[in-house]
């Protein structure tokens, strides 16, 4: 009887033992998916410019952050941190993303930095190549780094790259009208384009057969021209009317430049639409919590003044929202002035990876994870932007424009090194005669470093009425060899004061700073 009781007892005391086996298992379980690293999302347009309906309320905004909206973007900066001052290292597509990959300065990566016929240095140490040797399933859709070669060198060329559903995406407004005039509805023209980057990405979560820790790269370039005229007001209800009275200074506030505006808008709205699936997708599978995720563009509005190509705020300052809740208090707007190299070793940080010391970006996890609001770190104060060449034959003889900029919360100062180039290209010969499809149409016939637009063309063809005489200097003119603008009174950096010896210690005092 002992010994059946003893057996008893003992058949209990195992059974008692499962719920804590389990709890034990549970734990387990739970301390390995914590201590493994986070996944890392970089949402990232062509040509994004400082808009998303987040900074409406933020000092300085124009009426577009008013007129758009970003839904999505506002979710990742309402539940994470978004950037009053993040601006490109260059205004230049393949200069911008070599200095992201790198965690340098642009012309730190030589020919890597040059966007026709760039030749990407291997030896120079990339954040996506160290995420996958150090244990992370690594890709991209889209553009990372291209033109260049090798392709998208810096993140494992072809052979990350996840594309199976196509790139249509890429061609936003024109897929979508295309498929209206075959008797789609917008609606379902816009879910056919949003399938595909769902697709896209599902095939690279597909090839995460190991379940590493996932670094992806959405890089959709509907926001780089061309686009369809009206497309703005068509397929997102944009109104061009309400930017009337509301246009920069340096841009003429007539409908088509107006219109031109608005379909740039509808493009960010797509990008929005398409970052939403991801982060849907995200949340699908748990891991929208477990991803570290930032959004950001590349340099400013192409294909008007001030905006790509040049060292303004038109054409540096880019929005920047990051959300990763596990570390980085939410609902913040950080004043601090960000470089995107930054971005390089913020995410190896994120990801517990030694920094190589070519690494001249600084990681912002201090001040993410502050739970500051503000200016945070008294020490980003600036940042330094430049420019050397766009396209290649938009001077004689493959010249550059070579520029180097110091902005600061008060002052943006610019060097323009070779004053005697046109800071745009080089002007037609035959300007006057040509039309405004070819100058709409074809970046190369005139200041090719100014992309093709009906803005561009606009400006162009009125270039000899006395009201408008001032949008063809402000977009093509020589520059001087110095400028200063005091930003209180000059936002939209349109007055040079280098000249005014009033300002003198203040130029050089930043010349100093800058060289």
């Amino acid at each position: 009887m002992r010994r059946v009781c003893g057996f008893a007892s003992q058949e209990t005391k195992v059974t008692r033992s499962l719920p804590l086996l389990f709890l034990i298992f549970c734990f387990t379980q739970s301390t390995a998916q914590n201590n493994k690293p986070p996944n890392i999302l970089f949402a990232f347009a062509d040509d994004l410019g400082k808009y998303a309906s987040c900074y409406a309320d933020q000092k300085g905004s124009g009426i577009w952050q008013e007129m758009i909206s970003t839904p999505n973007i506002d979710m990742v900066a309402k539940e994470g941190v978004l950037f009053n001052h993040a601006f490109v290292n260059a205004p230049s597509c393949t200069p911008c993303r070599s200095s992201i990959l790198s965690g340098q300065y642009f012309y730190r990566t030589n020919q890597g930095a040059i966007l026709q016929g760039a030749v990407w240095d291997e030896s120079i140490p990339t954040y996506p190549l160290l995420l996958e040797k150090n244990g992370y399933h690594i890709g991209y859709t889209y553009k990372v780094w291209s033109p260049g070669t090798p392709r998208d060198a810096g993140y494992g060329g072809d052979r990350t790259r996840y594309e199976p559903a196509g790139s249509k995406f890429c061609q936003f407004s024109q897929q979508v009208t295309e498929m209206m005039a075959e008797g789609k509805s917008i609606k379902e023209g816009k879910q056919i384009l949003l399938s595909e980057v769902r697709d896209n990405f599902q095939a690279f979560l597909d090839a995460n057969q190991k379940d590493e820790p996932f670094c992806y790269w959405f890089g959709p370039t509907n926001t780089h021209r061309k686009w369809i005229a009206g497309s703005g007001e068509t397929l997102w209800n944009l109104d061009p009317n309400k930017l009337k009275g509301q246009m920069p200074p340096f841009l003429p506030d007539v409908e088509i430049v107006r219109e031109d505006f608005s379909d740039y808008l509808g493009e960010v709205m797509a990008f929005d639409a398409g970052l939403g699936v991801l982060l849907d997708m995200l949340a699908e599978i748990g891991q929208l919590d477990n991803t570290f995720i930032v959004v950001s563009g590349d340099h400013g509005f192409p294909g008007v003044t001030n905006g790509k190509c040049n060292l303004y705020d038109f054409g540096t300052n880019v929005p920047l929202a990051v959300r990763f809740p596990s570390l980085i208090p939410a609902d913040r707007v950080i004043d601090d002035f960000i470089n995107l190299m930054d971005l390089a070793p913020t995410f190896l940080e994120v990801a517990g990876i030694e920094i190589p010391e070519t690494m001249t970006g600084k990681s912002m996890m201090p001040i993410l994870e502050s739970g500051k609001s503000g200016l945070i770190d008294p020490l980003r104060n600036y940042v330094v932007t430049g420019r050397e060449r766009h396209v290649a034959k938009a001077r004689e003889g493959n010249l550059p424009y070579p520029q180097r900029a110091l902005r600061t919360k008060d002052y943006l100062y610019i060097v323009n090194f070779k004053p005697d180039r046109w800071p745009m290209g080089n002007p037609a010969i035959n300007e006057d005669t040509l039309d405004f499809e070819k100058l709409s149409n074809n970046t190369f016939v005139t200041y090719a470093d100014y992309d093709a637009s009906p803005t561009k063309a606009w400006i162009i063809q009125h270039k000899d009425e006395d009201n408008f005489i001032k949008y063809y200097d402000y977009a093509f003119a020589k520059r001087p060899e110095e400028e200063l603008y005091i930003l209180k009174d000059d936002p939209h950096q349109i007055y040079n004061v280098a000249q005014n010896s009033d300002f003198d210690k203040i130029r050089k005092r930043l010349r100093q700073q800058l060289l």
